[in-house]
């Protein structure tokens, strides 16, 4: 299949792939180009990361069932990847989709195909006010899916492994107002230094607050226990804070099939006037306007500590790094950035605190910046220029 013809097939089939098998499992990779596998590729942190990738001269194979996606995202990472290799005298990877749940069987009929020399795994339910309504369909996918997809990468032979992890695992954690460190929660003993003093963190987590931020919690320890037992794995867990913006071209944004939960596209929605106010949930919380602070990241920034992440060559099996600015910002204040983005003023009322939410969760990043080399370039009102030119292409608003 070519990577950019308006008259090709988005979707790759296996009967146009000339290598893919009749029969799954064989557990042997197929010569020829390494790709990354990115399951869940068309999602907002899938997408970028997936052009993020090409930009860094990877082949990639996405895998997506479309269920919070749609499939005009493939062509948008393909028209922004030849932009940017265009500018900068690059050619442009190999990009190919299979349309398909993760956890299908015809998995294994990709893997026989390509040659997968890390995977991403973004496949998972996200929103914790739609986890704490069904619970069961978060731990189905979020847990079960897991474990189901590390036995079948396990039988080939795949182990580098990057896991979208969040920060929901600190749960309440967060309220204590100070940047959140990885050692905050562990899943085997660990020891560190911490204010002059040593600190031996034991594992487990206090006050996650949603059956999402749960099913985070036991993937990093399903994934801790596996790399453990078997150190030829490497596996990093990433924490993200609160992704924010779009690529900078603007032909690649947030634009999820259902009600959006997140904050940025929310505002979106009301600058295009698909919604009428932002509401703000909760005014009372312990902060400095009232409204609760998150550390909002540019999903590119977010997108290249991926990258970074699969590169990287760390002493253990298993390794936790938070990704976020180290930088906390009100809703208020975000909601006031992309006003001055945008030019236009965004109604917005106060609303009662969410279950589930908590007020306050910054990230402390010194260990990405250490051992991963990665850092955030993007400011805030740089993530909100980014969504605007986004949102006035697609709605030409």
């Amino acid at each position: 299949m070519a990577f950019y013809s308006p008259s090709a097939s988005s979707v790759a089939s296996f009967s146009d792939a000339s290598t893919a098998p009749t029969t799954p499992g064989s557990g042997s990779p197929p010569p020829g180009p390494a790709y990354v596998l990115v399951l869940g590729g068309l999602g907002f942190i899938g997408s970028h990361t997936a052009l993020e990738l090409l930009k860094a001269g990877k082949n990639v194979v996405i895998v997506d069932d479309l269920s919070n996606a749609f499939e005009t995202v493939l062509s948008s990472i393909r028209e922004a990847a030849a932009l940017w290799c265009n500018v900068n005298g690059r050619t442009v990877p190999a990009l190919k989709f299979y349309e398909m749940d993760y956890r299908s069987p015809g998995l294994r009929l990709v893997l026989d195909s390509y040659r997968i020399s890390g995977v991403i795994h973004f496949a998972a339910f996200k929103s914790v006010s739609e986890s704490i309504a069904q619970p069961l369909d978060y731990y189905m996918n979020n847990v079960c899916g897991l474990v189901s997809l590390l036995k079948t990468l396990d039988s080939y032979g795949i182990k580098k492994f990057v896991f979208s992890s969040s920060a929901t695992v600190y749960g309440t954690k967060a309220e204590q107002g100070i940047p959140l460190r990885e050692e905050d929660v562990v899943h085997h003993p660990h020891t560190y230094e911490r204010d002059g003093e040593t600190v031996t963190a034991i594992p487990g987590a206090m006050g996650l607050t949603s059956p999402y931020g749960r099913s985070k919690y036991f993937g990093e320890a399903i994934l801790a226990d596996l790399a453990y037992s078997d150190p030829s794995w490497s596996v990093l867990a990433l924490r993200y804070f609160n992704p924010i913006g779009c690529d900078a071209s603007g032909l690649l944004g947030e634009d999820p099939r259902g009600v959006p939960t997140n904050l940025f596209p929310v505002l979106a929605q009301v600058l295009t006037g698909d919604r009428p106010r932002l509401e703000i949930f909760g005014s009372d919380w312990e902060t400095r306007d009232g409204t609760a602070v998150r550390d909002f990241i540019h999903v590119s920034d977010l997108a290249r500590g991926h990258i970074a992440a699969l590169d990287a060559k760390v002493d253990e099996p298993f390794r936790t790094f938070n990704l976020g600015t180290g930088t906390g910002t009100t809703v208020a204040e975000a909601h006031d950035a992309l006003e001055a983005a945008s030019g236009r003023k965004i109604p917005a009322v106060l609303a009662p605190r969410r279950e589930g939410d908590v007020g306050s969760c910054v990230a402390a990043n010194a260990r990405a910046t250490a051992e991963l080399g990665w850092t955030t370039t993007e400011s805030l009102l740089q993530s909100a220029r980014d969504l605007w030119r986004f949102v006035a292409r697609v709605r030409a608003v």
